[in-house]
């Protein structure tokens, strides 16, 4: 099905009664009946006490959740003044075609600033919407990227592939360009709606990433807004990360492809100016598998290192070798063995037309082996240190671009 609108008939009549907004907030939900009212209650609430002169809405987008999530929403009250809409978006099931009707929304209701916040939210304050959205309204930014205290076994992907990889191709120092809740400018919201992209794996799971690098390579104005600890439902590294892995670099490699021409030309990176709160703070800790992670990553090593072989240079093949016959306790993968695997990698996917998932999920059991080696550098620390040594990584990352370069053009 080609879909022209994310937006049901029932929801655009809402959107043409409503007629006019300053603020839009997106929820975008699936089965998430247990945690939707206090994340509606914590944005009734930041509207309330911060914008309660601006006209707000609230829009619920859903997946068509088959428990009672649409329920829970519809019969929290929210503050007087303000507007809900609970919608079933249309289009591909994902995240992405529910970003969709909320910035096809943000559009027709000519809104000022647009924010979209997860909803499994355990650890959302009212204080998020001004974080969020003050950049927009009140100092001229047009993307806000979120960053948050995070344990420092949680968001592994971010700290070992995605903020490495944007940061190094594109230049700016982006901590969470997957962070899941973001505020947008009007304009840029319109922007969005208007790529072609909707088809595609990006309506699916890639939309954060894909919003990221949009707004960094059209030069729209970027800026960070600190807001403490995310609390969400927590997900083991060894049970959740593989699927999640594929997607995510699919959709990297992908706009690589179509921003090669941006990325070349950038060299080093410069920091993003941060809003929000000042201080960093120690979250609770998550229970990690570790012997999981390098069983897997063992596995995947004996049943593909003939293909390894082929795609990795001979140096970069003989450590993950060696990587595979160390115990769980001392598997540390070196910074440049895990560069080296990313930028071959992403080189490859770049000559092969064909056979892409196939290549991603062939190096899935690689990245669970650098998550395990980051877990045993960073045992003895708190997160804040652990920050530190993803910092050092993705520097490497920088360093080595040029290898990129030459293996890309090759």
């Amino acid at each position: 099905m080609h879909y022209d609108t994310g937006l049901r008939p029932y929801t655009s009549k809402r959107v043409e009664e409503i007629e006019r907004a300053d603020i839009l907030v997106g929820i975008p939900c699936y089965n998430n009946e247990l945690t939707i009212a206090h994340v509606v209650q914590m944005v009734t609430h930041g509207l309330f006490r911060h914008y309660k002169d601006l006209r707000s809405v609230i829009m619920i987008a859903d997946g068509g959740s088959t428990d009672d999530t649409r329920e829970a929403a519809k019969e929290f009250e929210i503050k007087p003044w303000q507007e809900k809409i609970v919608s079933i978006y249309r289009g591909p099931a994902g995240k992405g075609s529910a970003f969709r009707s909320v910035f096809e929304a943000a559009k027709r209701l000519r809104v000022k600033a647009c924010v979209v916040v997860d909803s499994d939210l355990r650890s959302i304050t009212s204080d998020w919407v001004k974080y969020l959205l003050e950049p927009i309204l009140e100092k001229d930014y047009q993307f806000v990227s979120p960053v948050y205290s995070r344990y420092k076994y949680d968001a592994t992907i971010t700290n070992n592939i995605v903020y490495n990889l944007t940061r190094a191709l594109y230049g700016l120092r982006i901590r969470q360009p997957i962070g899941g809740d973001f505020a947008f400018a009007g304009e840029l919201a319109a922007y969005y709606i208007e790529q072609d992209v909707w088809e595609t794996d990006v309506a699916r799971f890639g939309i954060d990433v894909w919003m990221t690098t949009n707004a960094i390579t059209k030069n729209f104005r970027i800026c960070q807004s600190n807001l403490g600890v995310k609390i969400h439902d927590a997900k083991d590294p060894a049970e959740s990360l593989g699927p999640m892995f594929r997607q995510v670099v699919h959709t990297l490699f992908v706009l690589m492809e179509e921003h090669e021409a941006e990325w070349k030309a950038v060299r080093g990176s410069r920091t993003v100016p941060m809003f929000g709160l000042q201080e960093f703070m120690e979250p609770d800790p998550i229970e990690v598998d570790l012997g999981r992670l390098v069983t897997e990553y063992k596995a995947g090593f004996r049943q593909f290192k003939g293909l390894y072989r082929d795609i990795f240079c001979p140096d970069c093949f003989e450590e993950l070798k060696r990587c595979a016959a160390k115990a769980k306790t001392k598997f540390v993968m070196p910074n440049k063995t895990w560069v080296t695997v990313l930028y071959e990698t992403a080189a490859t996917f770049h000559r092969w037309t064909h056979n892409r998932t196939q290549l991603v999920n062939l190096v899935t059991s690689l990245y669970l082996g650098r998550v395990a080696s980051f877990i045993n550098k960073t045992r003895k620390m708190t997160s804040s240190q652990a920050e530190e040594v993803v910092e050092e990584q993705a520097q490497v990352f920088e360093d080595h671009k040029d290898y990129l370069i030459q293996l890309w053009d090759k």
